[in-house]
């Protein structure tokens, strides 16, 4: 099996007084220690940026720019981030037209095309209903990692 970590995770990977935080940490270490292949993508990156960034009246994490480039450097030394294929934007188009994506969705189904491109199976999330629509991909939380 193989992974891509969502942003939501990351976000809570970092936050020590999140609830979530500490089912987040042993979940990766079960990943790291079964050496499952998980991963990163711009996408993701990007996601996390633009919520550690904004700031905290705004639903954001209130970082400064320092903060976050040295968190996404440690997020990077754990997951690589994958390549996006140069055919990207025809693979997102079927995705979104195929599984009927419309308004904000449209940025997960980017996310499943490109797991899609790379044969990555499982997607590590806190909203898996989001990506249940996705045939080849199967979204798991945190806590279905521990309990497997």
């Amino acid at each position: 099996m193989s992974f891509l970590i969502d942003t939501n995770v990351l976000l809570r990977f970092f936050e020590l007084q999140d609830p979530k935080n500490a089912e987040i940490v042993n979940a990766f270490n079960v990943l790291r220690n079964a050496a499952e292949p998980s991963f990163t993508c711009a996408q993701v990156l990007i996601e996390y940026w633009v919520s550690a960034t904004r700031p905290l009246d705004a639903n954001g994490f209130g970082l400064d720019c320092a903060q976050a480039d040295m968190r996404l450097g440690v997020v990077q030394s754990l997951f690589p981030c994958l390549p996006e294929p140069p055919d990207m934007a025809e693979r997102w188009r079927k995705v979104v037209s195929e599984n009927a994506v419309r308004g904000r969705q449209a940025h997960d189904a980017r996310i499943a095309a490109l797991m899609l491109a790379h044969g990555v199976t499982h997607l590590v999330t806190l909203n898996p209903t989001d990506f249940t629509r996705y045939d080849g991909i199967t979204p798991v939380t945190p806590q279905d990692i521990l309990h497997r």
